[in-house]
């Protein structure tokens, strides 16, 4: 992947500034988003038992909607990523459960029809596969329908089909889709290559953890911070590029509360079959993984959703590569920009966007990852800090005790990935000592970044930390001293050796400072709001951690 332009870092005049310092304590709390959800056997098939049945979900603004989901008929056969704990997998949840098979496998899903009688028949399509099942008369077997074979009520049908390209897909329901995929009918298969880690066809640079681009050692930077392995795999697709170190499942969608309303008081009066009008369509509430924000930031599992069980909340070190995985599953495009670089797609729908030749990458560098009804796209998101034109880390030439300043030896890219335990492990090396401006005012020039209001009053209140630094000895690093590696700031000789902006605040003190969050948002104002109240909807928050930050993805 060739280096990204990355977005300019603070605005003053934009709705949100894209660069905040957080708490390390509310980074502590915060929950990571993974790509959790169930699989179906470890041999050559894997056999899925889903059920459709009705249940409330709940909002922000404290509704309890009416829907329909997918969710687990009985124990399946595991979970992934197994260190994640608290797993469960509810008779109904929204989206329905992940499903993760490997390459190559035949996969087969049987689903049982438990909604209220009057809606009818119901089904699941799974594009970019070839199913095959059966259908008759009689409900024992399944319904034909017009896309697809059908349960009816109390009914099952199965599906089969053979998991043959690697990537990530939708499932959702073949049957009345403008209502039964409004209700929360859909869900997300994650196809892992069937070439695993160390394995001799795959590129030694996957098990590192970073692509041949960027040589360096991500996985010893991992083992050396106490850091787990969540992946499913060392890279989404059969190709050196497309290794990465983290990994985010997004599923984005919308929903009408009248129609859910219509719904549920046609079911509870006992009507026979349903006359629900799906037209005209206004949303109200704009999920991520069928949460609103802030409850998206929430842990994976919480007992709070027990019929929404993933969240999204992404989290990195600079330099990792983080694979999305994301599809939409409403019926609008939901223009959803992911703040501090683009993201290079990898694919669509499973399928690799390759050069003429075969060989390298073609995907777009895209602003925004709309997400087209029914569509699925990988892709490479990263952070460096390259570009922001001061050294992020706090270091300062000028310092009273330079054994304090951690190195930089740029690589051939630039980056320092020499040391990879170092703190500063991936700075990019062009930027190291340069100060801060003595009279930020803006990011015009070399004059930023901007001076943001009392940050106990501002938007996000206290996690913003007054800082433009990574990392909680940054500021002090850079305006104090260092003495035999300790922060002593109030040593014989010290001085002042940097100005900053001001930091730290009633509850976030200079020293706690952990990192930078960049706002991840629909750039369609609406789907910032849950039912009309910013902030809400399709909104969350991307965290970039220095490496003595250790990222948990357990919660």
């Amino acid at each position: 992947m060739n280096q990204m332009k990355e977005n300019p870092v603070i605005s003053t005049t934009r709705l949100f500034p894209v660069l905040v310092a957080v708490l390390a304590a509310f980074l502590t709390a915060t929950a990571q988003a993974a790509a959790p959800g169930i699989t179906g056997g470890t041999g050559a098939t894997a056999t899925f038992n889903l059920t459709a049945q009705a249940a409330y979900i709940t909002q922000p603004d404290g509704q309890m909607v009416y829907s329909w989901g997918y969710g687990c008929n009985g124990a399946p056969s595991g979970h992934l990523p197994a260190a994640i704990p608290g797993f469960l997998c509810t008779n109904m949840q929204i989206p329905g459960p992940t499903l993760i098979v490997t390459q190559g496998q035949t996969v087969t899903v049987n689903l049982s029809n438990g909604l209220p009688a009057p809606a009818g028949n119901t089904s699941i399509l799974f594009p970019g596969f070839n199913v095959t099942t059966s259908c008759s008369a009689t409900t024992a077997v399944g319904q034909p329908g017009l896309l697809t074979c059908e349960a009816a009520p109390n009914g099952t049908v199965s599906y089969t089909f053979t998991a043959t390209t690697p990537g990530t897909r939708a499932y959702y329901s073949g049957t009345q889709g403008d209502l039964q995929v409004e209700m929360g009918l859909y869900g997300a298969i994650i196809v892992v290559p069937s070439l695993l880690p160390n394995t001799a066809n795959v590129p030694s640079v996957c098990a590192s953890g970073l692509p041949a681009q960027y040589p360096g050692n991500n996985a010893t930077a991992q083992s050396f911070w106490n850091e787990n392995d969540f992946r499913l795999a060392a890279a989404a697709y059969n190709h050196p590029e497309a290794c990465y170190d983290r990994e985010y499942l997004f599923q984005f969608s919308e929903m009408d509360p009248s129609i859910h309303s219509q719904v549920e008081a046609q079911v509870n009066s006992g009507a026979t079959s349903l006359s629900v009008a799906t037209e005209p369509y206004h949303p109200a509430y704009y999920m991520i993984n069928g949460r609103s924000m802030p409850d998206d930031m929430d842990p994976n599992y919480a007992f709070q959703y027990p019929h929404q069980p993933y969240n999204g909340d992404p989290h990195m070190h600079p330099g990792e590569q983080v694979l999305l995985r994301i599809i939409g599953q409403g019926r609008w495009q939901h223009p959803f920009h992911e703040h501090g670089n683009h993201v290079r797609i990898l694919a669509r729908d499973g399928n690799l966007i390759l050069t003429s030749d075969g060989t390298g990458l073609a995907g777009p560098a895209l602003f925004t990852t709309t997400t087209t009804p029914g569509l699925a796209m990988d892709g490479i998101f990263y952070y460096t800090g390259r570009g922001l034109n001061w050294d992020m880390y706090g270091h300062t030439s000028s310092s009273n005790d330079q054994s304090a300043i951690l190195s930089c030896t740029p690589d051939a890219n630039g980056y320092n990935t020499s040391a990879p335990t170092a703190i500063n492990y991936f700075e990019w090396c062009q930027d190291h000592y340069k100060p801060m401006e003595k009279a930020p005012f803006g990011d015009v020039g070399t004059g930023g970044p901007a001076t943001l209001p009392d940050p106990n009053i501002f938007t996000n209140g206290p996690w913003y930390g007054g800082s433009p630094y990574l990392g909680p000895d940054a500021t002090l690093r850079s305006t104090g001293c260092m003495a035999s590696g300790a922060l002593q700031s109030n040593a014989p000789n010290c001085g002042t050796t940097g100005v900053t902006p001001p930091s730290g605040t009633i509850a976030n003190p200079p020293g706690s400072e952990a990192g930078f969050a960049f706002m991840w948002h629909s750039h369609n104002e609406r789907e910032i709001t849950t039912n009309n109240i910013f902030p809400g909807g399709m909104l969350m928050m991307m965290l970039v951690d220095s490496r003595e930050f250790v990222i948990n993805e357990t919660n």
